[in-house]
């Protein structure tokens, strides 16, 4: 793990963790993460958790100190943080009752729809350096600072540029397969009535519209440069969507520039629009219908007539209606989102005050409401118009969408969407009328090329609507690439103050005016497919929870996806080659749970819903997604009503279940094999003694053998034992053998090896009473022996020789013959 010091002109002398603080944190940091500042003994005031917390380079990053783990609630990524506060005013609580030294609070408002606080050690610098930290890391100047650059670009490895994923999707469009060429100037497209051009390979067309666009197949290349001068930042009307069967068409362009007085017109942009509902030649049938819809509400669209923009008007092009939608611009969104983000953190279960509802609401009543976050009983009366301005926004887009789907799905129709810049609300209707048209937008591969085609493609600033920097038009740095503005001044929202002073003036205006440009945009669009998952649960591949994740991973500028402002920018940053890849990211994590991952709909049936989905206006009545707005604050609710959780929790149990069968068959199997290695080694060890009877048997055949050998020869047997005494015996052996197999343990008749030990010569002593002979023999006397001249030698013993000549007794034979039987 690496440090990073606080570069900071008024702290010259930036401070360093220690080593033992690297090593404590290493197992909770992510790769090329790196730690700036750390606050120990920090309390988590939503839920009283005391741990520590640490600015990375990445996000805020908060650990437990009972459980040792990392606390998702209060860690977040910097590009997440939308407003910190120092000046966080608290009714004293119980758990935070020293007056004497009183907590050090910092506020953390997130644009995931959380509110966090945090409780800092007193009368130490913990507080500061950690604020300081977030002034200036969370609003970084240059795009490369960003936590996405930090990775090693050798380790990236991505399957296709964005551009041959978005020509892709162009084929298939046009329902035809890409062919495998090596440069995409060897591609064409075209039909009957449209054609793939590469006017805007440079950019030169439009500076914020891909490389290749569809047209129709009547307009030229120059027509489309004259058409561009008459539309709002040179985006002209262009092909999105169409229907390679009935010749619909979904096309999206901005404002025409008609002027205050509602009168300049455009002979190329009216050649250009005209031709979106032209039939083919051999297309006996009735003229298609032009519907031209504005995205904005009338007044607003007048009120763009003073600075030359406005609306079209139907007399100018054949066979059109204009429709106006009513959809607010972002800044009403922005305060509307704020607004619900400040009543859910005040009733929710967990709330930054650190109280509940039920206990902040009793507690308002008797302090007479002057309790900070808290509300009191009357203002839970407001919550419903709160909540209710907020879903008519997301009503508006969804009728909108829905009424552009059923149009061009059964009328065929031709439909144009713009708003005043064309990259904001345009995007959102164009977007889901096309989920709602195509089934294959549906999966996830086709989200995917949804997403790359028309909001990464198509220039959605996501730069300037996250609030993060971009590169200029000389692709230099800096902190954002001012565009037109949508309407009027652009004033701060009163909930949006300044992050305080962290530099030079031109960095505070620079995130001053980003901040007043950072809308919802992309997360209305996706409360809008949480709408239509709820109303068509088996229609989509991927589950609520993939929408959640998808829009963390947007919003924490982890990877290069959604940096920058256009396609161009991301060409001029590097960010394919030098960032990961948020697809592949997501793939990994469903690869990793395979079928059961939580990002797939358990219920989706591809057959049901194979065609458009073309839900009517009355049930289009939206809720709350509770998935993502009430995760922070009511985390047991945003999951106990959906069937979806359930069935995933059920899969979760299911899935341990499965996981304890095989473990128990491991150990079963596991078991089994060591009674079957017991079995074999009883078996062993019965054949062993089966072998030592029959060997103790043969021994004893053998030893009463010799007992019957040595008596024959008049000798007496006598054991016995001596433990102290050494072994001082030689073994004079004389063996007999017959041609049979010495194994063969049952023939009682078989041959023998037989010793006889008798004392060493050296043991002798010279003494007539200590030779062994003279201890045997019968005829002993008291001179001694009196060999040769005794009577043992007439007799014919055996033991003739036996201390004169050994070789004698080592022909010493016995017969069969001496052996009666047993």
């Amino acid at each position: 793990m690496r440090l990073l010091p606080i570069l900071a002109s008024q702290d010259p002398r930036p401070r360093r963790l220690g080593q033992a603080v690297q090593e404590s944190m290493d197992d909770f940091l992510l790769e090329d993460e790196a730690v700036i500042a750390q606050g120990h003994g920090v309390v988590l005031l939503n839920t009283r958790e005391a741990g520590t917390l640490s600015v990375t380079n990445f996000r805020l990053l908060f650990v437990s100190q009972a459980k040792k783990c990392v606390i998702e609630l209060g860690t977040i990524p910097l590009t997440t943080i939308e407003k910190l506060s120092d000046d966080v005013k608290l009714q004293p609580l119980p758990h935070l009752s020293d007056k004497s030294h009183p907590r050090e609070l910092l506020q953390v408002i997130g644009k995931d729809m959380r509110i966090i606080v945090f409780a800092f050690v007193p009368k130490t610098k913990q507080k500061n350096e950690v604020f300081d930290a977030l002034r200036r890391y969370t609003k970084p100047a240059n795009l490369w600072d960003l936590y996405a650059f930090s990775c090693d670009p050798s380790t990236i490895k991505n399957d296709s540029e964005p551009k041959w994923r978005l020509l892709r999707e162009y084929f298939r469009l046009f329902r035809k397969s890409l062919p495998q060429l090596r440069g995409a100037e060897e591609v064409s497209l075209s039909n009957d009535w449209w054609r793939l051009t590469r006017v805007n390979s440079s950019y030169s067309l439009c500076s914020t519209y891909p490389s290749e666009l569809i047209v129709p197949r009547s307009i030229s290349d120059e027509d489309l440069f004259q058409a561009s001068t008459f539309r709002s930042g040179k985006r002209l009307p262009v092909i999105s969507w169409c229907d390679a069967g009935s010749g619909a068409v979904l096309a999206r362009s901005s404002q025409p520039m008609v002027g205050l007085m509602m009168n300049f017109r455009n002979n190329a942009d009216e050649k250009l629009v005209c031709a979106l509902s032209s039939r083919t030649t051999g297309d006996k049938g009735s003229p298609r219908k032009l519907y031209i819809i504005d995205a904005r509400p009338r007044a607003n669209a007048l009120a763009n007539g003073a600075k030359g923009g406005g609306s079209e008007s139907s007399s100018n092009y054949p066979r059109s209606e204009v429709l106006f939608l009513g959809i607010q611009n972002i800044h009403t969104m922005r305060d509307s989102l704020s607004r619900l983000r400040d009543y859910v953190d005040a009733h929710g279960s967990i709330s930054s005050n650190g109280t509940p509802s039920a206990v902040s609401v009793v507690g308002d009543r008797r302090n007479r409401g002057s309790t900070w976050g808290g509300g009191n009983l009357n203002s839970m009366t407001s919550f419903s118009s709160t909540l209710g301005e907020w879903l008519n926004h997301i009503q508006n887009i969804l009728v909108g969408a829905s009424w552009i789907a059923a149009q061009i799905a059964e009328e065929a129709a031709a439909v144009l969407v713009h708003c005043s810049d064309g990259w904001d609300r345009t995007t959102q209707l164009v977007a889901l009328s096309c989920l709602l048209l195509d089934p294959y937008y549906r999966t996830f591969s086709g989200f995917q090329a949804l997403v790359e085609k028309d909001w990464l493609a198509f220039g959605h600033p996501f730069a300037e609507r996250m609030g993060v920097p971009t590169v200029a038009e000389n692709g230099g740095s800096q902190y954002e690439l001012l565009r037109q503005p949508s309407l009027g001044n652009l004033s701060s929202s009163p909930s949006r103050n300044a992050l305080g002073p962290s530099g030079p003036s031109s960095n505070a205006s620079a995130q001053s005016q980003t901040s007043n440009n950072s809308s919802p945009i992309l997360l209305q669009w996706l409360d809008c497919i949480s709408q239509l998952l709820r109303l068509y649960p088996c229609a989509f591949q991927f589950s609520s929870k993939f929408l959640v994740d998808f829009m963390d991973c947007v919003l924490s500028c982890r990877f290069g996806n959604f940096l920058c402002n256009s396609e161009r920018e991301r060409e001029q940053s590097g960010v394919t080659n030098s960032c990961r890849c948020m697809w592949s990211y997501l793939a990994d994590l469903r690869a990793s749970g395979g079928s059961f991952h939580e990002h797939y709909n358990p219920f989706y049936d591809p057959v049901k819903h194979n065609g458009a989905l073309l839900p009517p206006a009355a049930a289009l009545a939206p809720t709350l997604w509770p998935q993502f707005y009430l995760r922070w604050t009511c985390p047991i609710e945003s999951q106990g009503g959906d069937l979806e959780s359930q069935w995933h929790a059920m899969n979760k149990k299911y899935a341990e279940a499965l996981k304890a069968k095989d473990i128990a068959e491991l150990r079963a199997k596991d078991i089994k094999m060591k009674m079957e290695s017991v079995k074999q080694d009883l078996q062993r060890e019965k054949r062993a003694s089966n072998t030592a009877l029959v060997t103790a048997q043969s021994a004893q055949r053998e030893n009463a053998a010799i007992k019957k050998a040595i008596e024959s020869i008049g000798c007496t047997i006598k054991f016995s034992t001596s433990g102290n005494h050494e072994d001082r015996t030689e073994v004079l052996s004389c063996s007999l053998r017959r041609g049979t197999d010495v194994r063969d343990q049952g023939d009682e008749n078989g041959d023998f090896s037989v010793s006889i030990s008798a004392i060493e010569d050296s043991l002798v002593s010279e003494a007539p009473g200590d030779h062994f002979c003279e201890s045997l023999c019968p005829f002993r006397t008291r001179e001694g022996c009196r060999w040769p001249d005794a009577p043992c030698a007439q007799l014919g013993s055996q033991f003739v020789g036996l201390k004169a000549n050994y070789d004698a007794f080592d022909r010493l034979s016995i017969q069969d013959c001496y052996f009666g039987p047993e």
